[in-house]
């Protein structure tokens, strides 16, 4: 059934991501740029100065971050990162938008050539290791988009018995998380630099399946209507969370703070209802902020 929900929506989701380009409007407009009182010395004071901030999210990704026609992206991540930067004092326009695909988030943090990343970006003890992480701010869920032909496929056991290819992308926690139901890890994972290549693979019959999040596979889906479905339910927790430099503490609990008021405030399910709520109406659970 919830399959056949998800399906349901996803039919609607051309449409949504039509609107999706007038989502954020709200936030565009609340940030005007403006001078705010932040602690001397600490990143919200230099990013308030500069009246500007370099988001690292990705441009592939239906829903959470897709780049549109103007060349900036769309979705629930790129409005979140609008409410950061609005509660920074920064308006929309003066965000640098950067790509940011899964292997590299790290180490466009590390490098300070981004100042937060915002990319369906699961936080994980691996990753805490390099970097920090504000949130949650969504719980996604790992599943499998296939061709709609395909009845071999029902889940990630699937791959126990048979010898059929599953693509993800190069460092992401998707790819980590399937290679314990692959009977042949070298032969059966293809993984790609951005899941767009997976999704022309799947297409062109060079592998036999996607996996990565629920919303993620939804987005596609909505692109090519009665070209894919899912195969089983969701099998993990992802909870999204905001990357920040290690070590940053203020800043870290400002983003904490920012995500909490949304949550409560209304811009959070703002966001949401103007992006990927499009597609699926029912509103997010509240996550409970991590404040390790």
């Amino acid at each position: 059934m919830r399959i056949k929900r998800i399906a349901a929506v996803a039919a609607a989701a051309t449409l949504a991501l039509g609107m999706t380009a007038c989502g954020g409007d709200d936030a565009d407009d609340a940030a005007t740029g403006e001078t705010k009182d932040f602690a001397a010395g600490s990143t919200m004071e230099r990013l308030n100065k500069a009246q500007s901030i370099k988001i690292g999210t990705k441009f592939d990704q239906p829903l959470f971050g897709l780049k549109g026609l103007d060349g900036d992206p769309q979705g629930f991540d790129v409005e979140v990162g609008k409410v950061i930067a609005a509660e920074l004092g920064i308006p929309a326009s003066k965000i640098e938008w950067v790509e940011t695909p899964s292997a590299v988030r790290e180490q466009r943090i590390e490098e300070s050539a981004v100042d937060l990343v915002i990319a369906t970006y699961t936080i994980n003890d691996t990753r805490k290791e390099r970097i920090d992480f504000a949130g949650p701010y969504y719980i996604a869920g790992q599943t499998i988009l296939v061709r709609a032909d395909e009845n071999e496929i029902t889940g990630p056991d699937s791959f126990k018995t048979t010898t059929k290819k599953i693509c993800s992308v190069q460092g992401s926690t998707p790819a980590k998380n399937i290679e314990p139901y692959l009977s042949n890890v070298a032969e059966q994972l293809v993984v790609f630099d951005v899941y767009t290549k997976c999704l022309d693979a799947l297409k062109g019959g060079q592998v036999d399946a996607i996996t990565t999040d629920n919303v993620i596979l939804t987005g596609y889906m909505s692109q090519n209507e009665g070209q894919f479905k899912l195969a089983g339910e969701t099998f993990t927790e992802e909870p999204y969370g905001i990357g920040l430099k290690k070590g940053d503490n203020d800043f870290r609990t400002f983003l904490n703070d920012t995500l909490e008021a949304s949550f409560t405030d209304g811009r959070y399910l703002e966001a949401w209802k103007n992006t990927a709520g499009k597609v699926d109406s029912t509103d997010p659970k509240i996550p409970t902020v991590d404040r390790y």
